[in-house]
């Protein structure tokens, strides 16, 4: 294979990818040869080529082949490292895979300045102890990447999601993981609130220049809970202009916020589209699996606190059903449990969970909003949220929007004016039309039937 197959196979990836997959998974690849069936590329980590093996393994052997150029196997190399393991290898990275890159970049970056302005860590937020599962894959994926420390691919990385799914989590763990691996980076963790508060001080004592210079001497800054600085005009002025200094040095940015940047109220339009421009990644409400491997990895820490209790079967599998918005609300429910068995001295069975947890099973009743309805439509069908709500009326986008009304007032207790405003202000005529036409439909379009009952399925869960 020639380095012209490799490039026409590369056309096809893209179209096949999008531009995004493309940039920052297949772009990096450098083809070194292809000998008995085997194709061998260079990588600049472990981790991308572990990551590309898993997920774009099959589609590269599927275009290689188209091109004339069949193989069996995709190798990985780190060049001067050990190879990165093959499409059928597991999926943990060595730490060892990473110390060649951060060894060559080092020399490039000057020494960490004394007195940054940053927020203390929380030493159990690590990748070590954050659970992997379907719904923050790519989240997970993405600040793995980032923690790195190699050259800046996506800027920012901007990660959104609801409380409690891992936002934060993520933030400490690629913190720590560059303070580790990079200890000669500048790195920079703290809250949007934060922010604006030093911000204010050196207003305040006339340190302004002192504060520039503090912020864009940073080489990664990390912002919490961007949402914040939402209406706060002077803050947003100066978070532009730090945002802007960082990426023009080719500075990493990871933020945070409760929603995506173009839904966020009252934020400049300017910060929305920098905001938009690196990687955006949602942290999607966890799923039974990830809340069941979240509790048993809990349990294994708290044998070592509580070595003689006795948790008897069916309990974790009962609270990961239960329990489903909110993981800090399941992991508190777990330690409440533990301690409370541990200084009565009983065995966890099912009636002391549910005498134990009572409120908090209360409160945790799956109570299905208009909001997680669209979202979940909208990534079924594959169209945006900003489109669901907004005034086109294309089939492709009419339809969804019907399906969601329908699921609406199916599964919750708005009233039809409510669903109406929840819907970009449309008329409760309008949503009654949407509901009629999906009832009519459900009867006798198969394919209909089938999505209403799988995003059913799926709103339940």
């Amino acid at each position: 294979m020639t380095e012209e197959t490799w490039g026409q196979v590369k056309d096809e990836l893209q179209k096949s990818l999008g531009r995004s997959n493309y940039t920052n998974w297949i772009e990096p690849l450098v083809f070194r040869d292809l000998k008995s069936g085997v194709a061998t590329f260079d990588v600049p980590t472990s981790f991308i080529g572990n990551w590309v093996s898993r997920n774009f393994g099959d589609q590269i052997r599927h275009h290689l082949g188209k091109a004339g150029a069949p193989v069996s196997r995709i190798e990985f190399i780190v060049p001067s490292a050990a190879p990165a393991p093959s499409a059928q290898a597991a999926n943990s990275e060595p730490r060892a895979a990473q110390q060649p890159v951060a060894k060559a970049a080092a020399a490039a970056v000057r020494p960490a300045e004394p007195g940054l302005p940053g927020a203390p860590l929380d030493s159990r937020f690590t990748f070590d102890s954050f659970v992997v599962g379907k719904p923050n894959e790519l989240a997970h994926a993405a600040a793995r990447r980032v923690a790195e420390g190699g050259p800046v691919t996506f800027n920012p990385l901007f990660l959104y999601g609801g409380v409690g799914l891992g936002k934060t989590h993520l933030m400490h763990a690629i913190a720590h993981e560059l303070q580790a691996s990079r200890p000669d980076l500048n790195v920079v963790y703290l809250s949007a609130e934060q922010f604006m508060y030093r911000f204010v001080q050196a207003l305040r004592e006339k340190k302004m220049m002192d504060f520039k210079g503090l912020f864009r001497a940073v080489d990664v800054l990390m912002v919490d809970d961007v949402q914040f600085i939402a209406g706060k005009d002077s803050t947003q002025e100066e978070f532009f202009h730090t945002f802007n200094a960082l990426v023009d040095q080719n500075k990493q940015i990871i933020i945070s916020a409760d929603r995506a940047p173009g839904e966020i109220k009252d934020l400049e339009e300017r910060i929305k589209s920098r905001l938009q421009s690196g990687l955006v990644v949602d942290l999607h409400p966890t799923d039974y699996e990830l809340r069941l491997g979240i509790l048993q990895q809990k349990v294994e820490q708290y044998r070592q606190q509580y070595p003689d209790l006795v948790l008897a079967p069916g309990i974790l599998e009962f609270l990961a059903h239960r329990i489903s918005t909110n993981v800090r609300v399941l992991e508190g429910a777990l330690t409440r449990l533990f301690a409370f068995a541990s200084l009565v001295g009983r065995e966890i069975t099912m009636d002391l969970a549910q005498d134990c947890l009572a409120d908090i099973l209360r409160a945790s009743d799956r109570k299905i909003t208009i909001e997680e309805i669209q979202r979940k439509v909208s990534e079924h069908y594959n169209i945006r949220l900003s489109e669901m709500i907004g005034p086109r009326r294309a089939r492709t986008i009419a339809r969804p929007r019907q399906v969601a009304m329908y699921l609406s007032k199916q599964l919750t207790s708005r009233s039809l004016p409510e669903i109406g405003r929840r819907f970009g202000g449309r008329d409760h005529t309008t949503v009654m039309h949407g509901v009629k036409r999906i009832e009519e439909l459900k009867g006798h379009d198969h394919q209909i039937a089938e999505d209403l009952e799988l995003l059913r399925r799926s709103l339940e869960a």
